[in-house]
């Protein structure tokens, strides 16, 4: 306890590892946030949803908090219905059994660009025959546009930007600009607007009711992809993904490194023999490669390309330097002192060979984990990443292979890229110290 304590007190001293500390405590904190508030099945469910999902997204757009760095401000979207927003509904009986329902939803509009694009969701009730509404838009001046007449489905949507008479009204015009417009077709009129859905239904069980989507031009706290996904589920979840990934790989491959090193130099002879030969076969292994053919023609699962990670990580160079550690320390008085008093060589193994070398395991340990969080990454990348899992690769596959760079969406590949270095630098700056702290060599500099 006390040599933790000063320990402690040394790494303290220096100002990456408290850097580097903090970000990882951070990381840490997100990443039980992300578990506890977006359980593992929904995280799935939401990735893997597409449109159906997030139909209330617009597509490719970049975060709200653009609007900060921005003297345009663009439109963030919303959406009104019967239990969000203001709504208003009203229904009126007729003495011959059909109902006369009005629909109003009312939105604030201070933007200074245009939305992607304005949509109706209904979602009616009848037997055979279908209501038929007529659906006014009213924007500030007092203008009430005809928007159009028509019978809906139980289900149906509702497009303005894509309505023929709405394009005939405005000459061709993107209609959502023109309803947001007089005469400036750059700037929208800022004020009160009304979406108004008068609808009739010719049956006395039959209901009409609507969803009002407006797509922004910003969304949310990392912006949306081509699906309309909200990037932020992949963002959040990558993070435990990452440190899962990334700490226990390096746990794994530490360990058992040293446990077999320790293994062969005390035993040697053929054992150590076995030990070196395998390490130098592996040395030349391209492990990338193997673990390319591994997630080709194998599995693509994220716990198999860990294995695969582990196993051809073990067998690397840090063997040999364990081991020429492990023949010093072998030749130690109390060494000799334990195998005097008759103890075992699994005793003196585990509990005088290799706690003496913790002190440069966790060094090389904490420095290994952004290695294999990247290497995570760039597996995600090549295509080769989990296809269940949300992380930050896949988001990173997803914009390469839609051109984000080419189409100015930046903000798709800067996201997970940002978080990437963040975790591989907290990781470094804490190794750094570490290493000054248990490597003779360095102590003192």
């Amino acid at each position: 306890m006390n040599n933790f304590k000063k320990s402690l007190q040394e790494l303290l001293r220096y100002p990456s590892a408290i850097i580097g500390g903090i970000f990882i405590l951070m990381l840490i904190g997100v990443a039980i946030y992300a578990v506890i508030s977006i359980p593992y099945q929904k995280a799935i469910d939401l990735w893997r949803g597409g449109e159906d999902v997030w139909y209330r997204n617009p597509k490719n757009v970049p975060p709200e908090w653009f609007n900060l760095f921005s003297s345009k401000k663009q439109p963030a979207s919303l959406y009104i219905n019967a239990t969000h927003g203001n709504y208003k509904k009203t229904v009126v009986d007729n003495p011959d059994g059909t109902k006369q329902i009005t629909l109003t939803y009312t939105f604030n509009y201070q933007a200074d660009g245009f939305p992607q694009e304005m949509s109706l969701y209904f979602n009616n009730t009848y037997s055979s025959k279908q209501p038929y509404v007529t659906i006014h838009w009213l924007a500030p001046g007092e203008r009430n546009i005809p928007v159009d007449n028509l019978g809906v489905a139980h289900a149906q949507t509702f497009r303005f930007g894509q309505n023929k008479n709405l394009l005939n009204q405005f000459a061709g015009q993107n209609p959502v600009i023109g309803l947001f417009t007089y005469t400036d077709p750059k700037n929208p009129v800022k004020g009160q607007y009304q979406v108004v859905i008068d609808g009739t239904t010719y049956e006395p069980d039959a209901d009409i009711d609507a969803e009002f989507v407006l797509y922004g031009r910003v969304y949310g706290l990392a912006g949306t992809d081509m699906y309309r996904r909200d990037l932020m589920v992949a963002l959040l979840w990558g993070i435990p993904i990452a440190l899962i990934f990334g700490l226990a790989a390096a746990l794994g491959t530490s360990v058992l490194t040293m446990i077999i090193a320790a293994f062969g130099a005390w035993y040697q002879g053929w054992l150590d023999e076995l030990i070196q030969r395998i390490t130098e076969v592996n040395l030349v292994l391209p492990f990338l490669s193997i673990l390319i053919m591994i997630g080709t023609f194998y599995s693509r699962s994220i716990w198999t390309i860990l294995g695969a990670t582990i196993a051809l990580s073990i067998f690397t160079g840090s063997i040999k330097s364990y081991r020429a550690i492990f023949l010093q320390v072998r030749e130690s008085m109390y060494i000799e002192a334990a195998r005097a008093y008759g103890a075992s060589d699994l005793r003196i193994i585990f509990q005088y060979l290799i706690p003496r070398m913790i002190p440069l395991l966790l060094p090389a340990l904490v420095s290994s984990v952004p290695a294999f969080v990247f290497l995570e990454a760039t597996l995600a990348v090549l295509g080769l990443g989990d296809p269940v899992l949300p992380t930050w690769g896949k988001i990173i596959d997803d914009a390469w292979a839609n051109g984000a760079l080419y189409k100015g969406y930046y903000y798709w590949i800067l996201e997970p890229a940002v978080l990437l270095v963040i975790t591989g630098l907290a990781f470094a700056l804490l190794g750094f110290a570490l290493d000054r702290i248990f490597n003779p060599r360095l102590r003192g500099m």
